[in-house]
């Protein structure tokens, strides 16, 4: 995986091409972005962490492994005493999200575009970027640029 030889989420696949090309679009990252970790790209404002920090097999974690990652989750939010807003890629970042905010799952609306505050969050849900959504259609670069605009229009207001 390249985020495990680079030590950056999402770098070396179509979803890392489709993220840090809408961040630096939407002016949350600058630089450019070439799946290196020498590449001068820099996140401006925002921060990229994972609900489950490896890479379970057919990316589908287990609830086990949801639990035992909570814990980096929340330090990586406690760490950042201006978050305002968390964009979740896809029902397991949305999930775990909630669950280290000591929130039910169910209270958070599911689905892609939705939004809702947890705790001193508002919460911006996405479908992951993964090539599966985008490749069926289910996810498109104007769906994904429009999750970040709404981010965006919320932390200026």
């Amino acid at each position: 995986m390249g985020a495990n030889r680079t030590g950056r989420p999402f770098t070396g696949d179509y979803a890392g091409k489709l993220l840090y090309g809408t961040l630096l679009k939407l002016g949350f990252a600058r630089g450019s972005y070439e799946e290196r970790p020498d590449d001068g790209l820099e996140l401006v404002d925002c921060m990229i962490t994972n609900a489950v920090r490896c890479a379970p097999p057919g990316n589908k974690p287990e609830t086990s492994e949801e639990h035992t990652c909570r814990q980096f989750l929340l330090a990586r939010m406690k760490a950042l005493p201006r978050l305002k807003a968390i964009i979740t890629l896809g029902d397991v970042s949305r999930r775990n999200v909630l669950k280290a905010l000591e929130k039910k799952a169910s209270q958070g609306l599911p689905g892609h575009g939705s939004t809702f505050d947890a705790g001193p969050y508002r919460v911006f849900n996405s479908y992951h970027c993964s090539r599966l959504n985008t490749n069926t259609g289910r996810l498109t670069t104007p769906m994904f640029e429009d999750v970040f605009r709404q981010a965006k229009a919320y932390l200026e207001a």
